[in-house]
């Protein structure tokens, strides 16, 4: 029989920050299926993020890798189209790696403007792709990794699903960070988890550019009574190849994301109001004493809990396709490893 697992709170005790941290919302596209061009535009802006005085900076969902809004891959119930499939080896191809060099590269320019960096990316692990988002801390090390849970619609077409293992608040010099990509803010049980880790820094790269998307970033900022920073891309016609089959009209103004990235305090007051149809980078000066402020009198997973009547239980066991079992011998315990790397 198999032991009974542990089973541990995962309410994080972390001592109280204090002082005041400068943090920067980058708005901005991606040069779609263009990643070397795509880095460039991030160097450029970390500096820019850099010169403002921030200590962290937020880049949007899929910025580096792209989010090619409208394409449908050729995808219909039942067929796929070989067009289809061609765009899909070019989106993979414009993918990265985690590590690899272009995690080094953005590693080197965390580094060199002492700056942490948050984007998001998409990753390729094998012939998978996953809706990701790295930081970086200030001397460009990479501390930690976030693959999306729960991709939207068409979205999972073309990425995998995350696990449980990468759904961790870092620990870092302005604060602990959480990350939850686009419509992952609005998973219920997701919230739960990330506060029940103490995140301070809710960070929320998306691409969903409705007026509604505030609304929901000032919920969360009241719910978890933490700060939010929320990145959304701008991306017109002309940050696309071509040929590629716009739906939203061909003049190279034509817009196919619209920003609206904002900044809010743990009160739901808006602090970096959204700005939309122009790329942006937006700062704000964070005063952790006010954390403690606004849980005076609502902490979702402390005093304002009900634990005899609700809980919450989170697997964070990385989850890999294929294992191998290895043979024991004699007065061993058999021994389970992955076939290969999960990620």
């Amino acid at each position: 029989m198999l032991p009974t697992p542990e089973v541990a709170p995962m309410h994080t005790q972390s001592k109280p920050l204090t002082g005041v941290v400068r943090v920067a919302v980058v708005q901005a596209g991606s040069v779609l299926f263009d990643t070397p061009a795509t880095l460039a535009k991030l160097r450029r802006l970390a500096a820019d993020a850099a010169q403002k005085g921030a200590k962290l900076a937020l880049f949007p969902e899929a910025f580096v890798g792209g989010y090619p809004k409208g394409l449908d891959f050729g995808a219909k119930l039942g067929s796929r189209s070989p067009e289809g499939r061609d765009w899909f080896r070019r989106y993979s191809d414009a993918a990265i790696v985690v590590p690899g060099p272009e995690t080094a590269e953005i590693g080197d320019i965390a580094a060199a403007h002492g700056i942490e960096i948050v984007t998001g990316v998409i990753e390729r692990a094998g012939s998978t792709l996953y809706c990701a988002v790295l930081h970086f801390d200030a001397r460009g090390r990479l501390v930690s990794r976030r693959r999306k849970l729960m991709p939207t619609a068409l979205e999972r077409v073309v990425w995998g699903q995350g696990d449980g293992s990468t759904l961790g608040v870092a620990e870092t010099e302005v604060g602990r960070v959480g990350y939850a990509i686009c419509w992952e803010n609005m998973m219920p049980m997701l919230r739960t988890a990330l506060y029940a880790q103490d995140v301070q820094l809710w960070c929320a790269p998306t691409v969903d550019d409705r007026e509604t998307w505030a609304a929901t970033m000032r919920h969360i900022a009241m719910e978890g009574r933490c700060f939010v920073l929320s990145a959304v891309q701008i991306l017109t016609r002309a940050d696309c190849p071509a040929d590629y089959p716009a739906i939203e009209g061909l003049a190279p103004d034509a817009p196919l994301i619209g920003g609206g990235s904002l900044i809010v305090g743990p009160l739901g007051a808006v602090i970096a109001e959204p700005v939309r149809g122009r790329e942006a980078v937006l700062t704000a000066d964070l005063d952790f004493a006010d954390l403690t402020r606004a849980r005076y009198d609502f902490d979702a997973v402390g005093h304002y809990a009900r634990p005899d009547i609700f809980s919450l239980q989170v697997d964070t066991r990385a989850k890999a396709a294929v294992v191998a079992i290895a043979q024991p011998g004699e007065g061993d315990e058999a021994t389970v490893t992955p076939a290969a790397a999960a990620e």
